[in-house]
This record gives C-alpha cells, structure tokens and sequence, in this order.
C-alpha cells in the first residue's frame, strides 16, 4: 500500500506553510522591538554625553578656559553639531549646563534634548 497518495501527507505541507506564513507576519514585531530598544540606548547614551560634557565645560570654565569649546568636544563627533553649552556664575562656583539634540533612528520623530548641569568652584 502506497502512503504517497494519502491525505495526511497533504495536509503536513500546508501546515509547514501556515507556520511559515505566521513568522514571516511576526517579523514587524521584531523589527519594531529591535528598533525600540536601540533608540532607547540612544536616548541613554546621549544622556551620558550630555552629562560628560557639562562636567568638562565646569571644569574649564572654572578655570576660565574656552568652556564652550570644551564642552561640545567632550561629546561624541556625530552629536558635537547639536550640542549647545551656556554657564552662570554662582559666586565662588560656575555652573554650566549641556544641551545634547537626541537623535533619533525614526525621520520625523523628536525626541526632544538631553540636559545635563554640572557646578564647580572658580580657582581663583
């Protein structure tokens, strides 16, 4: 007795099918947790070079350095562009916040600025 000719040899060959068809409708769901995650590690990382950068423009400017230039070159080449850097004198202690534009992996999506704010005493 020949089994090539039975149903049930037809209806596993579908099935593969059927299986094949739902990962391949699961994959935007990959593709959008991957894509997730990976802008979440930019936000983080951003946030961190924001934090670099204050503290190196502190420093500078309580040294009465070029605080402006240190800080945008404390930060990663590809984020110097949006970075920004301003400072106030609080008496004996500058203060000297960091601006860092969060990029984002998604055009048209704003994920807005990473603030950081660093204080330090001025050497007289």
């Amino acid at each position: 007795m020949s089994y090539e000719h039975c149903s049930f040899y037809g209806r596993k060959d579908r099935e593969r099918g059927q299986v094949a068809l739902e990962y391949l409708g699961f994959i935007p769901i990959l593709i959008l947790v991957a894509m997730a995650a990976v802008q979440i590690g930019l936000i983080a990382y951003t946030g961190q070079q924001a934090g670099t950068a204050a503290r190196t423009g502190a420093r500078s400017a309580s040294l009465n350095g070029p605080y402006v230039q240190d800080c945008q070159n404390a930060v990663s080449g590809w984020l110097a562009d949006g970075t920004a850097c301003s400072s106030a004198e609080l008496g004996d202690e500058v203060e000297v916040t960091a601006t860092v534009d969060i990029p984002s992996i998604v055009p048209g999506w704003d994920f807005g600025d990473a603030n950081k704010t660093a204080t330090m005493p001025i050497d007289h």
